[in-house]
């Protein structure tokens, strides 16, 4: 590691600019490896998209750290027809950002019907947005046009087919933002890279796979604390290198301000097995993490209809002796240097609010293991049939070591390796008998991880790739959605967690932690779980 950073740092200053128009600007400047397809918020799908598009729109609400649901556009809002109908009021201060569709360099207010626009532009089959789903909920007219009215500019109603109570926390997301219908005329297709909004930070210049940069928006709405106008920061400037090593030796020679996650080599050099900074970085990194809300887990097909009749993997005993028979805090400490929550609990993540810390789930139990094994008819793992694993390469590490710490229990697994897009493939047409995947929060209510195991959401059409049903656990669906109770919403939400352990159609694994290392120069980013760059707080010193 060490030649690596020597060899690399005389190349980083070699390509140092010389170019000092931006002195004395605060300019946020981070990598994205993977890119950016598109800045329209309807596809908005990656956590990248997101995380860019979050700088340049807003919604009728928005979170905060806590996960909690706060205004943005709307300032106020009524929940009325025993849930059915949604009543938002909104700010007459908000505009979209000056662009030649409405005229040269001007701008209007947003409206009523602008939300009307955006909504209906999600479910609009000409545009295909992968965001179609959020609308779900929302009621439809005999046309089949959303139930969605402006009752006048400032006021908007929305009417749904039932009482859903995480609707709120759906219309927090960045497919909800609200966009200018003359945006959509002026540009058509090419909006994706001329994207018009009313966030704090405005688009200026885009070269695909090069450099994307963002400007203060100077007539942003919201404010601080102390009345001074948000976004701090000038500018915000994101590069596309793919080199992970190239990224961290940048970071390093200060040319980033931020890296995000567990990747390439640079979380061995950073990090101990502790998941603590390592003592030489001290002075030099800002290093912070929190809950994110991302379950890790392995998926068992557990559909009859797809598998031979008798097939181990039908059986619960072996699936609970499976879940027993490794040690989860030995795999984050080895393989992830002690970032995660080993998933002790359930399959609702560490970070919400029903997260329950007395809940008692699966942990490494040798003795279960092997009583599981005799009471399914295979003692010591005696008879039974090679299992296999499906996964990707960058899940490689964690199924091997499954692999080798069941081995000890005659649970034989052959894991095998597929592209990423095979793999998904495989798992929503139900052809993965045992799975790695994870999932990733969408809104923050722990309804969006239980409707994975619903028997109406079964894949390809859903998103529940086991394949599991139960009549009891889909009553306790049906009644978590119906209540106006937070409460009570939580003890259902538990109730369903529970039967998901006792029935082991999964394997949690680890709850993952968001990981964030920023200069010293850097302040007032924050953390959230849902692991979403939020950039109008940030302060960038300067020199």
């Amino acid at each position: 590691m060490q030649k690596l950073i020597t060899c690399f740092f005389i190349f980083l200053i070699a390509c140092q600019s010389s170019d000092r128009r931006y002195e004395g600007k605060t300019i946020f400047r981070y990598n994205l490896e993977e890119g950016i397809t598109s800045l329209d918020p309807a596809f908005a799908r990656s956590l990248d998209n997101v995380s860019a598009v979050n700088q340049l729109f807003n919604g009728l609400v928005q979170t905060d750290e806590k996960l909690q649901i706060k205004p943005c556009i709307a300032k106020s809002w009524e929940i009325l027809d025993s849930g059915k109908t949604y009543r938002f009021t909104l700010r007459n201060d908000v505009f979209f950002h000056k662009a030649p569709c409405f005229g040269t360099d001007s701008t209007r207010k947003v409206i009523a019907e602008d939300f009307v626009y955006s909504f209906a532009r999600l479910i609009d089959s000409k545009v295909l947005s992968p965001g179609k789903w959020v609308m779900n909920e929302v009621a439809r007219k005999n046309d089949g046009a959303l139930a969605v009215h402006a009752i006048n500019d400032s006021t908007l109603e929305i009417h749904l087919k039932r009482s859903f109570q995480p609707f709120l926390g759906i219309l927090s997301m960045q497919y909800c933002s609200v966009i200018p219908k003359e945006a959509i005329d002026y540009f058509a297709a090419d909006f994706r890279a001329n994207p018009i909004g009313t966030g704090p930070f405005e688009f200026k210049y885009w070269k695909e796979n090069g450099k994307l940069i963002f400007l203060k928006n100077q007539h942003y709405f919201e404010r601080d604390e102390a009345g001074e106008h948000l976004p701090y920061l000038d500018a915000i400037a994101i590069s596309f290198t793919k080199d992970q090593e190239v990224t961290f030796l940048k970071f390093l020679n200060g040319d980033l301000d931020y890296l995000s996650g567990l990747k390439g080599t640079y979380k061995d050099e950073l990090l101990d097995t502790r998941g603590k900074l390592r003592e030489k970085y001290h002075a030099k990194i800002r290093f912070e993490t929190a809950p994110y809300l991302n379950s890790e887990y392995l998926g068992f097909m557990v559909d009859p209809n797809l598998l031979p009749e008798n097939h181990p993997i039908l059986n619960p005993l072996v699936r609970k002796a499976i879940n027993y028979g490794f040690d989860r805090q030995k795999m984050l400490t080895y393989l992830r240097n002690g970032i995660g929550t080993p998933a002790n609990q359930g399959f609702v993540p560490l970070g919400l609010p029903s997260f329950d810390t007395s809940f008692v789930g699966y942990s490494f139990q040798p003795d279960s293991t092997l009583s599981f094994l005799k009471r399914a008819g295979y003692p010591n793992g005696k008879g039974l049939p090679l299992i296999e694993l499906s996964t990707t390469a960058q899940y490689l590490d964690i199924c091997e070591y499954l692999q080798s710490q069941l081995a000890n229990f005659g649970i034989r697994i052959k894991v095998e390796v597929n592209q990423a897009a095979t793999n998904n493939e495989l798992i929503a047409k139900g052809e993965a008998v045992f799975f790695r995947k994870s999932w990733v929060a969408d809104y923050p209510d722990a309804e969006n991880y239980l409707s994975l195991f619903t028997t109406n959401n079964f894949s390809p059409k859903g998103p529940n790739y086991t394949h599991y049903s139960n009549l009891d656990y889909d009553r306790f669906y049906q009644k978590a959605i119906n209540t106006d109770s937070d409460s009570m919403r939580y003890v259902y939400y538990r109730q369903m967690d529970s039967i998901i352990i006792a029935d082991a159609p999964i394997v949690p694994l680890f709850y993952d932690r968001v990981v964030r290392f920023y200069q010293p120069t850097i302040s007032g980013i924050g953390l959230n779980p849902m692991n979403l760059l939020v950039l109008k707080y940030a302060k960038k010193e300067t020199n």
